[in-house]
């Protein structure tokens, strides 16, 4: 499903876990359509009902003709290891899943508090076993489409200070893009194991070949002696 602010002709295709709990909260503000809970009633799950998160569709983009369409993207090892940090660490998703509590056939035995290199060395049992940690890591052309061309304007999160200037010149409004959902704790490639890097770095080289254009891949060339098999690609 595409955002819209209809009465200021906006769309917006969000990307998980690229600041789009600060923009989506920043839109359902600015929409005459939306009415906002009390603020006291009001946490970072009010956004998404309001603005569910769907897949791109490329003849539901096409019909929005005259509409000023953006995106915003994010960093993919940033990206990546957000999930950790925020689904697994700070909402539980692992320990909340009933498949990985309860065990299947077809399910790899696997904690469900794991640190950082059981989750990434993992990953794949960890998302056939959560759907919302499938849906946190699929890749940024799920949600965006395959092409970027189609946007106005394509920020990275980097500028959510930018894009809250050009909505307010949009719509002449006062816009405010808060900092929603930030993860309590923090990860970097330097806390991982080699192998673990290993193991990320196909569903990584992917994710940055498709943004090319806004950021630029920090790993290095693959170890010979990694005995990882390559990870698929999540879809």
């Amino acid at each position: 499903m595409v955002i819209t602010v209809d009465a200021h002709k906006l769309a917006y295709m969000a990307l998980p876990k690229a600041g789009c709990s600060s923009v989506k909260e920043a839109l359902a503000r600015l929409d005459p359509s939306v009415t906002l809970p009390p603020e006291d009633q009001i946490d970072v799950r009010t956004w998404h009902g309001i603005y569910p998160t769907r897949r791109f569709r490329k003849h539901r983009w096409r019909a929005l003709e005259g509409y000023w369409g953006f995106c915003v993207v994010r960093d993919p090892v940033k990206r990546l290891l957000s999930v950790y940090t925020n689904r697994v660490l700070q909402f539980g998703d692992t320990m909340n899943s009933r498949k990985l509590r309860q065990g299947r056939d077809w399910l790899p035995d696997l904690p469900r508090q794991p640190d950082p290199d059981t989750f990434f060395q993992n990953l794949q049992g960890y998302v056939m076993g959560s759907s919302s940690i499938k849906h946190h890591v699929m890749g940024a052309r799920v949600f965006l489409g395959p092409d970027l061309g189609v946007y106005d304007k394509v920020y990275r999160t980097e500028e959510l200070g930018q894009l809250a200037y050009d909505l307010a010149l949009l719509t002449r409004q006062n816009v405010h893009m808060p900092r929603g959902n930030r993860s309590e704790a923090q990860l970097t490639l330097d806390d991982l194991a080699p192998r673990t890097i290993d193991a990320l770095r196909p569903m990584l080289d992917e994710e940055y070949a498709f943004l090319s254009d806004y950021y630029d891949n920090p790993l290095g060339p693959r170890r010979h002696d990694a005995c990882v098999t390559p990870m698929r690609r999540v879809s």
